[in-house]
């Protein structure tokens, strides 16, 4: 399975980092060039832009851009792929996951991360108890598998109105979505909540302030949980709101990773 991994020009510590990860987990890659939000110039005033649950940050719209050409370039393939943020820090046993999934035709969308935030997720696992079926997420975006059906549909989505990159996908009702448990991926920021030592240090690229809302947000927003409380609602008795597991252990790798490494042997 192909792994993409969506890094900034300027963020070589970040791809010598995959760059030692991959390496270690024997998996090739294709670095995707980010957009930088420095460089983009977008119409403020353009509804496109301004029909999410919030106004977003110049840095969102760059990420979500980011994303949207990795899917993109999936719905023009016939294969699934893994698509990884720069911060992504995987378990030793993502490769195996991906060659038992590789020609599954029955999925959409899995993700394999877990962000401290409960999902609504089917009560027991599905038979090869690898994945369990992911009725509602609220966050994540750094490590997924997107099969090109699932890339059509979050095209489709986006067609008309941009979000967060992870709200996007979370948004995306007709996904058939699933959960990696336990867990296989957790964002650096996220590291020491899970016990996990962090093997790389670094500060988010989006810190610039939230542009003031308006009642039209505030509305979108209000709309937007009434669909979340729906979803719940109509999976009672066979879903519920648990935190997907993970094991600190399988993470332990990352620290022998060889740092030093250099990047451009990306392909």
């Amino acid at each position: 399975m192909q792994v993409l991994i969506i890094n900034l020009d300027r963020s070589t510590d970040r791809l010598a980092f995959q760059h030692a990860q991959m390496a270690a987990l024997g998996l090739s890659y294709t670095r995707i060039p980010a957009v930088n939000a420095q460089d983009l110039t977008i119409n403020e005033a353009d509804p496109y832009w301004n029909r999410w649950e919030r106004p977003m940050r110049l840095s969102e719209k760059a990420c979500f851009l980011s994303h949207r050409a990795v899917w993109t370039q999936i719905s023009q393939s016939d294969q699934p792929a893994l698509v990884l943020e720069d911060d992504a820090v995987l378990s030793i046993t993502v490769p195996a996951l991906l060659a038992q999934l590789a020609k599954r035709q029955d999925i959409d969308h899995l993700t394999l991360e877990t962000r401290g935030r409960k999902k609504l997720m089917a009560q027991q696992h599905t038979s090869d108890s690898a994945v369990t079926r992911l009725y509602q997420d609220r966050s994540g975006a750094a490590a997924y598998i997107l099969w090109p059906t699932g890339a059509k549909k979050l095209l489709s989505r986006t067609s008309r109105q941009a979000a967060i990159a992870d709200a996007a996908i979370c948004a995306t009702y007709s996904l058939r979505s699933f959960q990696a448990e336990p867990a296989l991926a957790v964002q650096l920021d996220f590291c020491a909540h899970y016990g996990v030592t962090p093997p790389l240090h670094t500060a988010t690229s989006i810190n610039e302030s939230r542009p003031k809302s308006s009642t039209a947000f505030l509305l979108r927003r209000v709309i937007a949980q009434i669909r979340q409380g729906l979803r719940q609602l109509t999976h009672i008795g066979i879903a519920s709101h648990r935190h997907a597991t993970l094991k600190p252990e399988d993470f332990a790798h990352v620290n022998q990773l060889n740092l030093s490494q250099p990047a451009q042997l990306a392909v």
